[in-house]
């Protein structure tokens, strides 16, 4: 195999391109998956099955399908109802909707993880329930699932090439893209092999410094 840094170098420019195009969808992506998996979570733990039901059958048709069908749904048929949106923005919603059902299951394990006489604490000190439930039981579940919620960081990231497909050039992208144009295959593949690998290192050093700091 010959091995050719002016390849290498070359690649570069578009290698910091994709990079932060990645780093913006695993971010923005992150953001979504959280807060909207939390909603799920909590919607489902509402009284009325007029909303836990329909809440449960998105997010169980959503966690069962394919993220790249749901890719292309989103890119290629929403337009044609009058919803179009940058390939960019359609990755990231569509990346951080998908992984929400996932880390809306992870909520559920960590809100009912809270012991028993949480709950009847905050009965006993006559709190309200929205107080009971942002003071006592979210902090305590959240604290919970901080490792869980990194594994599935590090999934996300790993994921962001099938964005690839609708055309977003993060870093596999850009790389397919140089190696077409400049035929050198093994350089710009290499390269984004190891960015991978050392993201997902420093990911998992972030995530293990947070569940010292938080988890109880």
């Amino acid at each position: 195999m010959n091995w050719d840094w002016n390849a290498v170098a070359d690649f570069m420019p578009h290698f910091w391109d994709g990079l932060l195009v990645t780093l913006e969808i695993l971010v923005l992506g992150s953001l979504i998956s959280f807060v909207l998996g939390l909603v799920w979570a909590l919607l489902t733990r509402l009284p009325s099955r007029w909303v836990r039901w329909p809440v449960g059958a998105v997010t169980e048709f959503v966690r069962n399908t394919p993220l790249l069908v749901q890719l292309f749904f989103l890119f290629y048929v929403l337009p044609e109802w009058g919803l179009t949106f940058s390939a960019l923005t359609t990755g990231v919603v569509g990346i951080g909707l998908h992984y929400s059902t996932y880390t809306m299951q992870v909520y559920r394990a960590g809100i009912d993880a809270v012991p028993a006489g949480q709950w009847e604490a905050a009965t006993a000190l006559n709190l309200p329930r929205q107080r009971t439930w942002t003071a006592v039981i979210l902090p305590q579940a959240v604290r919970r699932v901080v490792p869980a919620l990194g594994n599935y960081v590090i999934s996300m990231l790993k994921d962001t090439p099938l964005l690839m497909a609708i055309t977003v050039l993060e870093m596999l992208g850009e790389a397919r893209l140089f190696s077409q144009q400049n035929f050198h295959f093994t350089e710009p593949l290499t390269v984004i092999g190891v960015a991978f690998v050392v993201i997902s290192y420093l990911a998992s050093l972030l995530l293990r410094t947070l569940e010292r700091r938080l988890v109880p």
